[in-house]
């Protein structure tokens, strides 16, 4: 069983940063793949980013990409997102999601494949 327990979430100016870390307890072969999901009231949920367990590859939605940056620590149980550049457009309530299963390129933002998630921190960016 898994637990995923979201913070670093606030309010910031466009052009600033925020990080934003996940707690994940739970058995590493039960969060094989860690990603951060985002959503707007109406909107549907869109995968941001991802990382397997041994980090060969890091994905990342384009409208992030070159701005965010995703990490895991599996020694302390952490998922990481340092978001930097932030826009307005950036402004959404950010999951932390686990799935049994290892991620891949066509697969990392499907969000049925991940069967944990949190209950989410809020990033508002002002301009």
């Amino acid at each position: 069983q898994v637990r995923l327990v979201e913070s670093g979430g606030g309010s910031v100016k466009e052009g600033e940063s925020l990080r934003l870390s996940c707690a994940a307890s739970g058995s590493d072969r039960f969060k094989r793949c860690l990603a951060w999901f985002r959503q707007v009231p109406g909107k549907a949920r869109e995968g941001v980013a991802a990382v397997n367990t041994g980090a060969e590859t890091l994905w990342y939605s384009d409208s992030v990409k070159g701005r965010f940056i995703v990490s895991r620590d599996n020694a302390k149980n952490t998922l990481s997102l340092e978001m930097n550049s932030l826009k307005p457009e950036d402004t959404a309530m950010y999951y932390c999601a686990a799935s049994r299963t290892y991620c891949y390129t066509s697969s990392w933002q499907d969000l049925g494949s991940f069967e944990y998630w949190g209950q989410g921190t809020q990033v508002t960016v002002f301009s």
